[in-house]
């Protein structure tokens, strides 16, 4: 419900201070003039006849009326003043149902009391919105009354009354990190992650960085080969850990095919813990995973993702232009740079699952070049690695299980076909061999090893050698439009020559 304030008489300011109603003027006072303002003390006010603006308040619902005064003068638009509507504000408070103007509201005094200030005369103003005025006072008094209460909160404050602010001294001392999160794997695992240095025996001393993991408490320690082939002949590596110690190493034996390497601390720390080792082969696509490293130099950098495929086939080259490595990968979305090769991947326990090695750049190829992450890393399982790594620190050389054939390495989608020839005119398939064994030859087209699908070369390589020589394994080719199925039993070549 609204009210329009359009030429009637305005009530006086509500904060003026209220007394009591005077009487009447007697008849032989000169009545005031109709059109001027009323002149006289304050104590006497009487309401003024200016006209207001047009102004839209919402109005109480069950606001008291003024009541009528014994006499008063006509208005300037010739109706008497008892019959202009009243102007309301918020309701801050009620009429009282004696004369006006309404007393004003209680005010808390805050401090001393002061003494009544005599009421001034009357200047003569122009009155251009009654309730714009009443608005004014309205607001102010609020804005006391909230001083006031939030002066007088404050103070009862300091005697006790507790505040529901909780401060940062407040938080818990004895926060723990639970076993399985993430943090409380990294704490776990990095001071066993270094990252190596390598340099070449060169004169420009060539050289890159890696990440190694503590695989034995005698000082050994797993990495990549491409990471420290260049200092592999007279060149120096040293490993640094998670607390800034730093420990030359030597490298005890690389295997270039697998591209794994291990070397040993010249003065192994006591008190080293090596990474436990899970199982790979139990690993399931979405299993999360933990990878730490030094990408592009950046030490004891631990990023997080999942297993996003298994017996991913990946042939990737060590940056030196020297023969290629080939994995049945572990396929990961964590983040791998650069400098992450061959640091560990871990499982939710803490436990390796794998050796980061190479990534999927976007020039298409797969291998170590400074091109970021695109989320495509591939890791070797840990099963492989270790059989690799027991090899090298017992004998210092790669043991590679081997079928005796030589498959075409460059097409690819529908199987690896074993060669006419082999290298240097020699046969393709080796006589009386694990493949001539099986009654394999020239030609024919091997779709499938071990229960895996073979569609390339390079995809068999990898198949073959996530197994030890002498494994017996089903094999699957194509001769003549016909698919046969066989077992063969792997042989072993020793060395990378």
């Amino acid at each position: 419900m609204s009210t329009e304030n359009e030429g009637k008489a305005v009530p006086g300011d509500p904060a003026a201070p209220s007394v009591p109603p005077t009487p009447p003027v007697p008849p032989s006072a000169p009545p005031a003039p109709e059109a001027g303002p009323t002149s006289g003390p304050e104590s006497n006010p009487a309401p003024t006849t200016q006209e207001a603006p047009t102004v839209r308040a919402a109005q109480p619902p069950h606001a008291a009326q003024p009541a009528p005064a014994a006499a008063e003068p006509p208005t300037a638009s010739g109706a008497p003043a008892s019959h202009a509507a009243p102007a309301y504000a918020a309701p801050a408070y009620a009429a009282p149902a004696g004369g006006w103007p309404p007393p004003p509201p209680t005010v808390p005094s805050w401090g001393t009391p002061h003494a009544p200030v005599p009421a001034a005369p009357a200047a003569p103003r122009k009155r251009t919105g009654g309730l714009v005025a009443a608005v004014l006072a309205a607001a102010l008094v609020a804005g006391g009354i909230g001083g006031g209460i939030g002066y007088w909160a404050a103070e009862r404050g300091d005697d006790g009354i507790s505040s529901t602010t909780v401060s940062s001294g407040e938080t818990p001392a004895s926060f723990k990190r639970d076993p399985g999160t993430v943090a409380a794997v990294a704490a776990t695992a990095l001071p066993s992650v270094g990252t190596i240095k390598a340099k070449s025996g060169g004169s420009q001393g060539e050289g890159g960085t890696g990440t190694g993991f503590v695989y034995d408490q005698e000082g050994h320690i797993l990495t990549n080969n491409h990471v420290v082939a260049s200092a592999a002949d007279g060149g120096t590596l040293s490993v640094t850990f998670s607390d800034g110690k730093s420990y030359d190493a030597e490298v005890v034996g690389r295997a270039e095919g697998y591209d794994v390497a291990v070397l040993k601390l010249t003065n192994a720390p006591k008190g080293l813990k090596p990474l436990p080792l899970g199982d790979s082969d139990k690993v399931a696509v979405g299993d999360s995973t933990i990878a730490i490293g030094a990408p592009f130099g950046l030490s004891n950098t631990v990023t997080t993702g999942i297993i996003s495929a298994k017996n991913r086939p990946v042939a990737s080259g060590d940056g030196t232009g020297g023969s290629n490595s080939y994995m049945s990968a572990l396929q990961t979305d964590a983040s791998i740079n650069p400098g992450n090769s061959g640091g560990p991947l871990l499982d939710a326990s803490g436990a390796v699952i794998g050796i980061n090695s190479a990534i999927q750049s976007t020039s298409g190829g797969f291998g170590q070049s400074q091109a970021g992450s695109i989320g495509l890393g591939f890791a070797i399982p840990v099963n492989q690695a270790k059989n690799v790594a027991q090899q090298l620190i017992k004998t210092g050389k790669p043991v590679y299980p081997v079928i005796g054939a030589t498959v075409n390495m460059n097409d690819k989608g529908e199987g690896a076909e074993i060669a006419e020839r082999g290298t240097g005119s020699t046969p393709s398939v080796t006589p009386n061999g694990p493949a001539a064994k099986a009654g394999l030859k020239p030609g024919d087209v091997i779709t499938g090893f071990g229960g895996h699908q073979i569609d390339s070369g390079p995809t068999l390589i990898s198949e073959i050698w996530t197994h030890k020589p002498g494994d017996s394994v089903e094999i699957t080719y194509e001769r003549d439009g016909r698919s046969v199925t066989t077992t063969v039993v792997l042989g072993e070549r020793t060395g990378d020559s």
